[in-house]
C-alpha cells in the first residue's frame, strides 16, 4: 500500500508500485506514496538511491516500467511532460543565457493562446512573487546565485502547473544564502499551496522544508514521515544515520517488558525503546540501540555506563564531549550552554547514561 498523506482520503498524488530499471540496476524499485493537496514533501537520500529517477518519473522524463503515478486521479503513467500539470525545476536552474528574466518566465506560457498584455501581466505577478520586481530587463549572469534560482523557481511556476518537482533546488547557493532561501522557499509554498516534491540529499535541508521526508535507500522508499519522527523514532540504522548524529551500541535482546526491552551489551545491560521493526525479534538477537548525543546525560542513574572523557569542545551554543568505553566505543555527547560551573576534565572517568525512552532499539 502507498505511504498515506496524513489527514486526506484523495491524495492529490499517488504512486503505485513504480518501477523503473537501466539494464540490471533497479534505480526505483516498487515504490508506492500518497502525496496530500498542499503538502511540502522531501525525497533525500545518497547519491545513487534512486530519488532523482523518481522525479523524473513524475516529470514524465522517464517511464516506469511497472506501477501507476495518478496526480488529481488521472493517470499520468503514460502522458509525456507536456500534457502534465506537472512542471519541474532543475538543479542547474537551465535558464536561457540570451533572454532577459521576463522572455524567460513568458517563453513557458507562449502557445498557450494568452494575449501579449495577459502574459506580461502575468511575469510581473511571477516578479512580484519572487521578490525580484525591476529585475525583468536582466540577463541571468548579471543575477546573482539566489536570484537565478528564483527565477527559475517564477519560470517553473509560470503555468501553474498542480504539482511541482525541484531537483536539488538550493544546491548551488553558499550556506547563508541557502538557509535564507529555504525559508522563502517555504513560505512561498505555503502562499501557494501548491504541492511540492522537492529532492536533496543534505539532512538539514530536508527537516527545515518538508511537512514529510521520504528516505531512499537503493531505489527503496524505506520510511516516510515528519521530521521529529524519522529523527526520534528512525526505523533502521542508515535512517537514524542519515539523519543526525547517532550512538549506536550493540547487544543483544534480553527481555521484554511493555514496550521497553533489556538490552545486554559489552558496557552494560540498557533498557530502550523497541522499534516497530523489531516485531518478531526473539530473545537473543542482536540489536542496536541508537541514543542522540543530545539524549546523552553525565551521572544519571538511568542506562549509567563507564567511561572516559576524551575530548571537549565549547562550540558557543553547546558543549560537545566524546567519551571512551572500556572496549573501546566512542561516545558522543552534546549539551545546550550554560553549562555547569564546574564540568568534566578530559581524563576524568565519568558515566554517560540516557533515560531509556531516549533510547530507540533497532535491528543489528
Amino acid at each position: 500500500m502507498p505511504a498515506p498523506a496524513p489527514d486526506h482520503p484523495e491524495p492529490l498524488l499517488r504512486l503505485d508500485r513504480v518501477t523503473k530499471s537501466f539494464g540490471a540496476h533497479r534505480a526505483v524499485d516498487a515504490v508506492s506514496l500518497d502525496l496530500a493537496p498542499g503538502e511540502f514533501l522531501c525525497l533525500l537520500g545518497p547519491s545513487g538511491c534512486g530519488k532523482s529517477t523518481l522525479l523524473r518519473l513524475l516529470a514524465g522524463f522517464e517511464t516506469p516500467d511497472a506501477g501507476t503515478i495518478r496526480l488529481g486521479g488521472e493517470d499520468l503513467t503514460g502522458l509525456p511532460p507536456h500534457r502534465r500539470p506537472v512542471n519541474m525545476m532543475f538543479q542547474s536552474y537551465a535558464l536561457f543565457p540570451h533572454m532577459s528574466v521576463a522572455q524567460n518566465l513568458a517563453y513557458g506560457l507562449q502557445g498557450l493562446g494568452h494575449s501579449r498584455s495577459a502574459i506580461a501581466e502575468r511575469v510581473q505577478g511571477l516578479l512580484r512573487l519572487v521578490k525580484l520586481e525591476g529585475f525583468g530587463a536582466r540577463r541571468p549572469d548579471k543575477l546573482s546565485g539566489g536570484q537565478r534560482q528564483r527565477v527559475a523557481l517564477a519560470r517553473a511556476l509560470a503555468r501553474e502547473p498542480q504539482l511541482l518537482l525541484l531537483d536539488e533546488p538550493l544546491g548551488a547557493l553558499d550556506r547563508a544564502l541557502r538557509e535564507e532561501t529555504q525559508g522563502e522557499l517555504r513560505a512561498l509554498q505555503r502562499r501557494l499551496g501548491t504541492g511540492f516534491v522537492v529532492v536533496t540529499h543534505d539532512p538539514e535541508e530536508a527537516m527545515a522544508l518538508a511537512d514529510r521526508i521520504g528516505v531512499m535507500d537503493r531505489g527503496r522508499l524505506v520510511q516516510v514521515g515528519p521530521a521529529r519522527d524519522l529523527y526520534e523514532r528512525p526505523a533502521s540504522r542508515f535512517v537514524a544515520g542519515l539523519l543526525g548524529d547517532v550512538n549506536l551500541i550493540a547487544g543483544f535482546l534480553e527481555s521484554a517488558v511493555g514496550a521497553m526491552r533489556s538490552v545486554r551489551t559489552e558496557l552494560g545491560p540498557i533498557r530502550a525503546v523497541a522499534s516497530e521493526a523489531l516485531s518478531g525479534a526473539e530473545l537473543g538477537d542482536p540489536v542496536v540501540v541508537a541514543v542522540r548525543p543530545e539524549r546523552m546525560r553525565f551521572g544519571a542513574g538511568d542506562n549509567a555506563l563507564a567511561g572516559t572523557l576524551v575530548d571537549a569542545a565549547y562550540l558557543g551554543d553547546r558543549m560537545r564531549r566524546q567519551v571512551r568505553m572500556a572496549d573501546g566505543t566512542v561516545l558522543r555527547a552534546s549539551a545546550s550552554l550554560p553549562e555547569e560551573a564546574a564540568g568534566p576534565a578530559v581524563g576524568d572517568s565519568i558515566s554517560p547514561g540516557f533515560a531509556p525512552e531516549d533510547g530507540w532499539i533497532l535491528p543489528a
